[in-house]
């Protein structure tokens, strides 16, 4: 079990604010079919046909909202701690999202539908999840990393390290223009130098935690840090 770092709203407030998504984008929904509002009552399939698409926009926010059901989490490792995006989660996510794509052809299979608002209802709840959530959890899906007090580790895609702290001779932050930490210069006594991407990596909710680790066990290899 890892510690959570960012909790989300109370489950009152959040189920709270879930409901009134439902419930707005069921009043909405109509404008799909190709039924006048006045005649909702003489198509009463139509309103089941309501139901599936908010239940798709309820599918596509908890996957935008992940902490809903995905609270960000660091995990304990021996002398230190790793960060990285669960696995499980994007698993969960892919699994979940399907439901989406499956409830839209329902959708057009069984009822008379507007197909220019039906494309869009379709493309703002399948396109966002994809773009903002899922690739990106498939592009780190490995990607992690690790502080110790004995020596750091990493992995983003293709790049990949393991260091003692021994063979560091010392360290750079190098932060943006908000004066956030979002790479890692590691200069090593062998004269090689090792840049950690931490922003290519998905890990800015961990920002704050690597910084203050490395601000109690690294202070001794800090030099300074610089904004670009």
């Amino acid at each position: 079990m890892g510690k959570v770092i960012r909790p989300t709203y109370p489950k009152e407030v959040s189920i709270g604010v879930l409901i009134l998504i439902f419930i707005f984008s069921y009043l909405l929904s109509h404008q799909i079919f190709d039924v006048r509002v006045h005649e909702l009552k003489e198509n009463k399939d139509v309103y089941y046909g309501m139901f599936l698409v908010s239940l798709a926009v309820i599918t596509m926010v908890l996957i935008m909202w992940e902490e809903i059901l995905f609270p960000v989490k660091i995990k304990e490792a021996e002398g230190g701690m790793i960060f990285r995006n669960h696995r499980t989660k994007l698993k969960v996510q892919l699994l979940i999202y399907l439901t989406i794509p499956a409830i839209f052809t329902f959708i057009y299979m069984e009822f008379e539908v507007n197909h220019i608002r039906f494309a869009i209802w379709a493309l703002v709840c399948m396109v966002p999840p994809v773009i903002e959530k899922i690739f990106s959890g498939i592009n780190n899906y490995n990607d992690f990393l690790k502080l110790t007090v004995r020596k750091i580790e990493y992995k983003n895609n293709e790049k990949e390290g393991s260091f003692k702290l021994v063979d560091i001779d010392h360290l750079s932050i190098i932060e943006d223009e908000r004066k956030v930490m979002h790479k890692i210069e590691v200069f090593l006594k062998s004269k090689e130098t090792v840049l950690i991407d931490l922003d290519e990596m998905e890990l800015d909710d961990f920002i704050q935690y690597i910084t203050a680790f490395i601000n109690d066990h690294y202070k001794h290899l800090l030099k300074g840090a610089k904004i670009v």
